[in-house]
């Protein structure tokens, strides 16, 4: 006895022929498997390589933005740092003040705050449009004897400190203006003195401030790479000061000095 069974296109197959079919069929089936499976991993690979470039792809995206970013930055420090001028000086200098006032009978006469020589030294920093800051020290180097030695017996030294807004533009190849302006004090030293006016004192024996401010100008003249000297006059308003004569006092002079940056 013969079994049959239906086939493709309505055909028949023996018995026997069966198992046969079947074989075919399984491998068949094993091939279309084989070849889905392989195509599954092609698609999933495929998705692993397209994330991987795009990951990459962001990767240098930010490498170069922050490259960007540091480059605009390193740009803009550098022109700033080339637009910035910092000046170190050594001065000299003197005071002209209002005369000692003249008294009658059992007074204090005043001391006039003019003569003898000043050292001093200054810093400024040009950061911005010719705009800086500043600061400056200026002392008077010997002790100064008049009337405080006739009165009181003891010799002065008087000190100059004030902060400063600086405007500093150019005028020509290697000069500078230079217009300064601010506030700061003048501080009074006072000395014991036996034989004042020739010794000197040794003992400081009282110290006085008073607040001042203070206005001035010069020119910075520029004689080799940053070397400069700069003629210089400062005027002072001293706020309620009663050791010396006068409420106001000027120094003239002139800044040995040298730039740090910038175009001269």
């Amino acid at each position: 006895m013969h079994l049959r069974v239906p086939v493709f296109g309505g055909a028949h197959i023996k018995a026997h022929s069966l198992r046969r079919y079947m074989a075919l069929r399984q491998v068949n089936s094993c091939k279309y498997r084989s070849f889905g499976s392989v195509r599954t991993r092609r698609r999933i690979q495929l998705f692993k390589m397209n994330k991987l470039r795009r990951f990459r792809l962001k990767r240098t995206v930010r490498i170069a933005i922050v490259l960007s970013f540091a480059c605009a930055a390193l740009a803009a420090f550098s022109n700033v740092a080339q637009a910035q001028r910092i000046d170190l000086g050594f001065a000299g200098s003197t005071v002209i003040a209002p005369g000692a006032n003249s008294c009658s009978g059992d007074c204090q006469i005043s001391q006039s705050l003019s003569g003898g020589f000043y050292p001093g030294f200054n810093a400024d920093v040009i950061f911005w449009h010719n705009l800086g800051a500043g600061f400056e020290y200026n002392w008077r180097g010997s002790q100064g004897g008049g009337a405080y030695a006739a009165d009181l017996d003891v010799n002065y030294r008087p000190i100059f400190f004030n902060f400063n807004a600086v405007y500093s533009p150019k005028l020509a190849n290697h000069i500078y203006l230079e217009v300064v302006g601010g506030v700061g004090a003048m501080s009074t030293h006072l000395y014991e003195c036996d034989d004042c006016g020739i010794a000197g004192g040794s003992t400081e024996v009282a110290s006085s401030s008073h607040f001042d401010v203070d206005v001035g100008g010069g020119i910075k003249l520029y004689a080799s790479h940053g070397f400069f000297i700069r003629p210089e006059i400062r005027e002072y308003w001293i706020n309620n000061d009663t050791n010396f004569a006068g409420s106001h006092a000027t120094r003239v002079g002139a800044t040995l000095g040298y730039t740090f940056g910038g175009g001269h």
